[in-house]
């Protein structure tokens, strides 16, 4: 199964501003305000992949400034929901199970929201998930579950990371500004099956942070001629299964014989690559979020990238330029 996606945590530390009681003129700077938020993108041949979250932890350079969240408890974080449960089918305590493929493109779900935080460094971020994080998948795609047992029920392939802990790259909180980041993850490369293993194993190596004031969205479509020329699927049986896929590299006037795929040994590796879907009609349409405002390669190809860290043979069909604004701004692209 090709594994692509994308998971954003979002973090905002807003400015408050406090003024003061009857004839004071003066203006008091609040401490910043902290919201966490999380987005994702398809990931082919999984109906769903569901990330359990419990808790969120800052990692200040002034230890005293520390903060930890636990969901369904600490004020501000998200409330726990029954989405993860453990062998015997128990809700686990004090978690929210998020469903990352709901979440396509520039969508987002919080985890934190306006909570204040010390200005100052944080050296880093910590996303605990409890072991119990799972995927349903369609590996035959017949639009039905896989239930290898056959007793009605989806199998739960398991999802996991190394000490069910993420450990991500920190910020800085200043007093009068804002910090707005994302943590993208991309499943296709850091999303392995390994043999002799059961379930999936999430490498933190595919992550990367994005401060969302300098960047924003790129949304794009496919002509149906451009396919059907050479040769790709255009009418698939199933509608949320790539036609086709489109790889990001940055930066322009790139020599195309050094784009590489997911694994490849080509000489410019993607930042990131995502599934062109049929919308049942007429239209063919693929969605990046969350991209660091600058010039970008986009190149597209209908051949499969099979194996995520090997050098599959994919070969482009065509290779588009874009710059991307800043501000959450989106940027149309066309094949």
């Amino acid at each position: 199964m090709n594994k692509r996606s994308y998971l954003t945590l979002t973090i905002a530390a807003l400015l408050l501003q406090a003024c003061g009681g009857s004839g004071d003129n003066n203006t008091e700077l609040a401490a910043p305000v902290l919201t966490l938020s999380v987005s994702d993108a398809p990931v082919d041949g999984a109906m769903q992949v569901v990330a359990c979250f419990s808790e969120i932890e800052l990692k200040a350079t002034d230890a005293a400034n520390n903060k930890t969240f636990l969901i369904g408890d600490s004020a501000g974080s998200a409330e726990a929901n029954d989405l993860c449960t453990d062998d015997q089918g128990v809700v686990v305590n004090n978690t929210r199970g998020i469903d990352l493929l709901t979440l396509a493109g520039m969508s987002s779900a919080e985890l934190l929201s306006d909570i204040e935080i010390a200005p100052g460094d944080y050296s880093q971020i910590r996303l605990t998930m409890s072991g119990h994080s799972y995927a349903i998948v369609d590996l035959d795609h017949d639009g039905v579950a896989d239930d290898a047992d056959e007793d009605g029920t989806p199998d739960k392939v398991a999802v996991s990371i190394p000490s069910n802990e993420l450990k991500l790259d920190g910020f800085t909180a200043l007093v009068g500004q804002i910090t707005d980041l994302t943590v993208e993850f991309d499943l296709r490369k850091g999303m392995a099956d390994p043999v002799g293993q059961e379930g999936y194993f999430l490498k933190p190596r595919a992550v990367r942070i994005v401060d969302n004031s300098v960047s924003g969205h790129i949304q794009g479509t496919v002509s149906e001629s451009l396919l059907s020329d050479n040769l790709c699927t255009v009418v698939p049986r199933d509608v949320t299964q790539p036609v086709a896929s489109v790889y990001l590299y940055e930066g322009s006037a790139l020599d195309e014989a050094t784009l590489a795929d997911n694994g490849g040994t080509e000489g410019l590796e993607a930042l990131t690559s995502v599934g062109v879907l049929f919308d049942g009609v007429d239209t063919y349409n693929f969605e990046i979020g969350f991209v660091g405002a600058a010039g970008y390669t986009l190149a597209l190809t209908c051949d499969d990238d099979v194996d995520p860290e090997g050098d599959d043979e994919v070969s482009f069909i065509s290779v588009v330029e874009a710059q991307v604004a800043e501000q959450g701004q989106i940027t149309d692209v066309a094949f």
